[in-house]
């Protein structure tokens, strides 16, 4: 295999949309944006749709990391998993067996209960996103929002006693957190400004990724 120096990475983000910027952030917290080329994408001018671009991802989706050989990797877990084996340090998955599972578990619940849920809500209730999302729909934006805001409450107090949500330190699970609840600003919501508990994890994350 190639020494890491050699190897050319090409990351195509996507600013402000949470997938994007999760692997964006997850590399920025390895210490390594230097060792990536990003590529700007507009998905509000449909340039994620265009031939060209499918032909690195077929399902359109943003992020895509573009290895040296040509191989495309979409999904930003993904793209974390490959950053994390080629970055190891410091570690943001898990040492071992225990950790590994404690952290996508929390890292999941995250990204299903709350970064899914949201994205329901804003592509159903955000002006911003109808010509996206046609036809909106009322009721599973309010179906979503009423979800998402549960999630929070119990989340919250889950970190009554603790700042990492796994493993008692800072990981991808912290990120994928912080990121969900930078979005939420696009529907006037702010769990971290609502939440105690959650508002100290953000204030430790935001720390981490100065």
């Amino acid at each position: 295999s190639k020494p890491l120096s050699e190897v050319l990475l090409q990351l195509y983000h996507a600013p402000h949309a949470e997938n994007p910027e999760r692997t964006l952030n997850f590399l920025k917290a390895k210490g390594q944006l230097d060792a990536v080329e990003i590529v700007e994408i507009s998905i509000m001018k449909g340039e994620h749709k265009s031939a060209e671009y499918r032909k690195l991802s077929p399902f359109a989706q943003v992020p895509v990391l573009v290895l040296d050989d040509g191989t495309s990797i979409t999904e930003s877990r993904a793209i974390c998993s490959y950053f994390e084996y080629m970055f190891p340090t410091p570690n943001l998955m898990g040492e071992d067996a225990k950790e590994k599972g404690l952290i996508e578990m929390w890292d999941r619940r995250v990204e299903f209960m709350m970064m899914a849920q949201f994205a329901a809500w804003f592509r159903n209730a955000h002006p911003m996103m109808a010509p996206l999302e046609n036809p909106q729909l009322p009721e599973a934006a309010a179906k979503a929002e009423k979800s998402v805001k549960k999630f929070a409450s119990r989340l919250n107090d889950y970190l009554a006693d603790k700042t990492w949500l796994a493993a008692d330190r800072f990981t991808i699970a912290d990120i994928t957190l912080f990121l969900t609840c930078g979005f939420c600003g696009v529907m006037k919501w702010k769990p971290h400004e609502d939440h105690e508990h959650i508002g100290r994890n953000f204030a430790a994350v935001a720390e981490k990724l100065k």
